[in-house]
């Protein structure tokens, strides 16, 4: 009997070890430098490795919950995550959707897409993705009430609506004038990082008193040490933050993933600077076309010099940049939604 107790009180003391190990190995990072060099997941390589990962629908759910705001009643308690494959995704094709898909025990499907940068007609994206979800679950002889709410939420890491210094939108289709509701079955969110960091630095916002500010500025953690330090330390009284902490550690030390998200990120931040390049040329061709068109224009007049320059270098302008862009390796869709210039003219300047 005292040989039981003795093994019981030794297993009890071993699990104790192990805990307080790991709340160490958490905590000394406060003294000022970080012992590990976590990924960052901005990178949806990464993102997904975490919430969309079989094994870590807690994360997801946790998440999902504070971002969707639900009644008690209505909380989502099962989900099962629709896409948990990366093996057959390439991390390093920048054309490749490392999106987060998932559906709840209720039936409600889930699109989670996280977005570096601008690629312009966001809002159009969205929909179209949330129509192809939601279109998806027509089968043959099913019922239209049998359709279920699908929600598209994007986290974005650039100010995408001027109309709001909110860094969470949520749209849903409304009647307007009277705001009534149509339907509940589509919802689409605007997460927007930068504004996030903002109202966060001004103390407007509280990791401790805020889940959803939590799970977002766990995405900032791998670029703000204030940030981990703060998170460490809710991690060690909330069991799903500290799972996730765990899972982001262990994915971070792994040589392998390291490689593909190292890979991931270069044709990101390559595509990512494409585009701030393709704007800058654009505004400087638009800048030359205005002022060579003043200048021809005197002998017409001013303003019809000005009208004539401006559509000379925006013609001019745009087909520079698609020309850039082609050599880049962008797509003709996302040259065309960058320039607005048609595929068939893009095509055509290949030649």
């Amino acid at each position: 009997m005292t040989q039981i107790i003795y093994i019981t009180f030794l297993c009890s003391l071993l699990h104790g070890i192990i805990w307080v190990t790991h709340a160490i190995g958490f905590l000394v990072r406060e003294a000022g430098e970080s012992l590990k060099e976590f990924i960052s997941l901005k990178i949806d390589y990464a993102f997904k490795l975490i919430f969309g990962k079989e094994g870590n629908e807690a994360i997801l759910i946790a998440f999902l919950n504070a971002a969707l705001k639900l009644p008690q009643e209505r909380r989502i308690e099962e989900i099962t995550i629709i896409n948990p494959e990366l093996n057959k995704e390439y991390p390093e094709d920048k054309k490749s959707i490392l999106d987060v898909r998932a559906i709840t025990s209720q039936g409600m499907q889930i699109n989670i897409e996280i977005q570096l940068s601008n690629q312009y007609d966001m809002e159009k994206r969205s929909l179209y993705y949330w129509a192809q979800m939601y279109s998806r679950q027509i089968r043959e002889g099913m019922a239209y009430k049998e359709l279920t709410k699908t929600v598209s939420i994007n986290i974005l890491d650039f100010n995408y609506l001027k109309q709001t210094l909110n860094y969470h939108n949520v749209f849903h289709l409304h009647e307007d004038e009277e705001k009534f509701q149509l339907t509940d079955v589509m919802e689409i969110h605007f997460i927007e990082l930068p504004k996030l960091l903002v109202k966060w630095r001004r103390r407007e916002i509280s990791l401790w008193e805020n889940e959803l500010v939590r799970w977002l500025l766990l995405l900032e953690g791998a670029d703000n040490q204030e940030i981990l330090q703060i998170l460490e330390e809710i991690a060690m009284k909330d069991p799903v933050l500290y799972q996730a902490m765990n899972a982001w550690e262990e994915t971070s030390e792994d040589p392998r993933i390291r490689e593909a998200y190292f890979d991931r990120r270069k044709a990101i931040l390559d595509e990512k600077a494409a585009i701030r390049e393709a704007e800058l040329r654009l505004q400087e061709a638009l800048e030359e076309g205005m002022a060579k068109g003043i200048e021809e224009g005197r002998a017409k007049g001013i303003a019809e010099g000005k009208a004539e320059g401006k559509a000379e270098g925006r013609a001019e302008g745009k087909a520079e940049v698609a020309k850039k862009l082609l050599v880049l390796g962008v797509e003709i869709t996302k040259i065309a939604e960058a320039t607005g210039l048609s595929e068939e003219e893009i095509s055509g300047l290949k030649d």
